[in-house]
């Protein structure tokens, strides 16, 4: 990809305080983007907004203050937008939130509170996002939505988020399919194990509630289930999503990209002595030592055995 393969590109961003977000605007400035910046907190924005500026020009950076679950701000900043730079080529909508009791809480303990403000910020706030870009967005224009693979395969003790996940992912693919007649293309990216403040803040949470189980455990501690055993960082997804909005990727539509170190694979099938006894409970310990025999010499790469 061209160094400047975004240049004079007129990009809106939300969540563009920190992260995943914070990255993407980074080297979408050094790659010559104009950009219209939103996220919830101020002091956030002001400190990324200073550094934008030296890279992209303080005339090529707008920043608003925007609460991405109140449809008049969001409308206002779009507004915003195509009033300063004349119109909007493109967006990467990643302002997401967690729960305060991510990996702690099964949905029969689920909090109705918690529950309102993920779906809330996740998915209403991306309908929101989605509703005042799509109206001006450029034909042959390009959005970007963030879910996560929990939007993909789902997660124990992390409901509220895995389905406002799995939102994002229909509401990207009905806009690809209500949109592609003027060449607008659609996408969402599906980040693993992500080193950014909000995953930290997950850890956090799991950490200090004593939670040791799989079903509990963060994402940044599950990093030994990727092929790469490592947590991947913001700046290599902030590439998708330039390729995504770039002129580069215009076939490409639809889409949710898991970018995650190959975390979404299923992970390996551990078998372990208590599943051989209680397959004895319905047949012999013979077959059962057969079974597991003929497990390991069919499927080694995918089978782990603790005797």
């Amino acid at each position: 990809m061209s160094p400047q393969q975004l240049q004079g590109k007129v990009i809106a961003v939300t969540g563009a305080a920190s992260g995943i977000g914070l990255a993407f605007a980074q080297l979408a400035a050094a790659r010559g983007a104009k950009l219209s910046l939103a996220d919830v907190s101020q002091a956030g924005l002001d400190k990324a907004a200073a550094e934008l500026r030296a890279t992209a020009g303080a005339d090529n950076v707008l920043t608003r203050v925007v609460d991405v679950r109140k449809y008049d701000q969001v409308q206002a900043w779009i507004d915003a937008t195509t009033q300063t730079f004349g119109r909007l080529d493109g967006a990467a909508n990643m302002a997401g939130v967690i729960p305060k009791d991510i990996g702690i809480h099964t949905l029969a303990d689920q909090d109705l509170e918690q529950w309102d403000f993920v779906l809330g910020v996740n998915a209403t706030g991306l309908m929101h996002c989605l509703k005042a870009q799509t109206r001006v967005v450029a034909d042959g224009g390009s959005i970007v939505n963030a879910s996560s693979i929990a939007g993909v395969t789902g997660r124990a003790k992390n409901a509220a988020y895995a389905a406002s996940k799995h939102a994002v992912v229909g509401l990207t693919r009905s806009a690809c399919k209500e949109f592609g007649y003027r060449g607008v293309r659609v996408n969402c990216i599906c980040p693993g194990p992500i080193d950014t403040p909000m995953n930290h803040k997950a850890h956090e949470i799991v950490t200090a509630s004593g939670a040791t189980t799989h079903t509990g455990q963060s994402v940044l501690s599950s990093t030994h289930e990727n092929a790469l055993g490592r947590a991947g960082r913001p700046e290599e997804v902030a590439h998708l999503i330039a390729y995504l909005l770039s002129d580069e990727s215009t076939y490409v539509s639809g889409t949710a990209i898991c970018v995650d170190g190959g975390s979404s694979l299923v992970p390996p099938l551990r078998i372990t002595p208590r599943m051989c006894h209680a397959t004895s409970a319905v047949t012999s310990m013979g077959t059962s030592v057969a079974m597991l025999s003929w497990l390991v010499s069919t499927a080694p790469s995918t089978v782990v055995s603790d005797w």
